[in-house]
């Protein structure tokens, strides 16, 4: 019953206050993005989702407009704008997934959402069922992750999310999350 029903029900919840209380935020970011090339503050790129169906995930560019797509643990190979660093390491680029959210695209908690070129991961995803659930803002890899984590170990985390989602579990990863926050940020 969680799953299907109160889990949106509590992503709402949560994604709707958050753009609220967090506007001034989101609002001062995309205006430095844009001031700083005249670029698109909101970055749009394709990601896997629920059952293995893109969709259209949401961040604040943090990179010059037309960088190359590619994963995050490729991104060390790419220039990020000085604007983009801060708001790396602070995790406001974010952000805009909470609009992702209220789409009804990802929830709270769920597999990071991968890129169709992330082949080893997306297949190991939907070979164990980690696509059976929408992706998340957060996850189970995400508070048990450290630097370049293999595919599969992070693919293993998404499976045992996915096999266990219940309220508690997401209240704990959500916790958990703020937690992980507070970590020293990755170096960009």
């Amino acid at each position: 019953m969680y799953r299907f029903l109160f889990k949106r029900l509590i992503d709402i919840l949560i994604a709707l206050p958050s753009i609220i209380v967090l506007s001034p935020i989101i609002l001062i970011t995309a205006i430095v993005i844009k001031l700083q090339d005249g670029g698109p503050a909101i970055f749009k790129q394709a990601r896997v989702g629920l059952k293995g169906h893109d969709f259209t995930l949401l961040k604040f560019r943090s990179m010059p407009v037309n960088t190359a797509n590619v994963a995050s643990s490729e991104t060390h190979k790419l220039t990020i704008t000085p604007f983009g660093k801060f708001i790396r390491r602070s995790n406001i680029d974010e952000l805009p997934q909470l609009f992702n959210i209220l789409r009804g695209d990802m929830s709270i908690v769920g597999p990071r959402p991968a890129l169709a070129s992330q082949e080893e991961l997306v297949n190991l995803r939907l070979e164990n069922g980690a696509y059976d659930c929408k992706p998340g803002l957060t996850g189970l890899a995400q508070i048990n992750s450290y630097d370049n984590m293999p595919v599969k170990v992070k693919a293993e985390w998404d499976i045992k999310y996915a096999q266990g989602i219940t309220f508690w579990a997401d209240l704990k990863i959500i916790l958990s999350t703020f937690g992980y926050l507070l970590k020293p940020p990755p170096t960009y």
